[in-house]
């Protein structure tokens, strides 16, 4: 007696159960091995580095720290690369990226400048924390506010109203502190008198009224906004 000879059927079902099987353990695997066999290949050496988002800090200064060549791969561990992009006093936050076949694209969120402190000679770019960025301002193209010191809770206002009023920022050419309590923001042409935790929003307020002013060719000697929910216009 001859043993009958399994369907054909079944032994397609059973050679596309195990192709299906071998392409899962390939998937499951090649965080693994894919990255390494790429990393081999020539084919995926650096030859471009892009960056992105950066104002103040010369480009040059990222690819320093970078510190690939052509030898390196795109398919290489970025956290090393942003890691030490990131210990720049001016870099806030790096990512990495590739653009195949041979482009690492560097993004860039910049600790933006928001004053300047006044030191032994000339003046110290600031952020909003008050640590001293590696900005030259004679070189780079940076009008800031003027502060006396690095006192935080301006500086965080000063950062406050360039994020939503840049407009209103770039017309503030020094912050002081005034009377126990009160502020006075000098702005290119009029003075403002404030509470010291004015908002970014309350000295936003003064923008229409100073608009409503001009057309009417009213001169003005200070603005007010010490009374709640007013803007006091004290006029030459």
């Amino acid at each position: 007696m001859t043993a009958a000879a399994p369907p054909a059927g079944g032994i397609r079902r059973r050679w596309r159960a195990a192709a299906v099987a071998g392409a899962a353990l390939l998937l499951v695997s090649s965080p693994w091995w894919g990255r390494a066999l790429l990393r081999r290949m020539d084919y995926f050496r650096v030859r471009n580095v892009e960056i992105v988002g950066v104002r103040y800090l010369p480009a040059s200064d990222v690819v320093s720290r970078l510190g690939v060549d052509t030898t390196a791969s795109v398919w290489d561990d970025a956290a090393p690369l942003e890691a030490r992009v990131r210990r720049h006093p001016q870099v806030r936050e790096v990512t990495v990226d590739r653009r195949l076949p041979g482009t690492l694209v560097v993004r860039v969120t910049e600790n933006l400048p928001v004053a300047l402190v006044p030191a032994r000679e000339g003046f110290q770019v600031v952020d909003d924390r008050g640590r001293t960025l590696p900005v030259e301002p004679s070189r780079a193209n940076v009008d800031l506010p003027i502060v006396a010191a690095r006192d935080t809770a301006v500086l965080r206002l000063l950062a406050d109203v360039r994020s939503r009023a840049p407009a209103l920022f770039a017309r503030i050419s020094e912050v002081r502190r005034a009377q126990r309590g009160e502020l006075l923001v000098r702005l290119v042409t009029v003075p403002v008198r404030a509470m010291a935790d004015v908002s970014a929003e309350r000295l936003a307020e003064t923008v229409p009224v100073e608009e409503d002013l001009a057309r009417r060719g009213a001169a003005v000697a200070e603005l007010d906004l010490r009374f709640r929910d007013q803007v006091i216009a004290r006029l030459q």
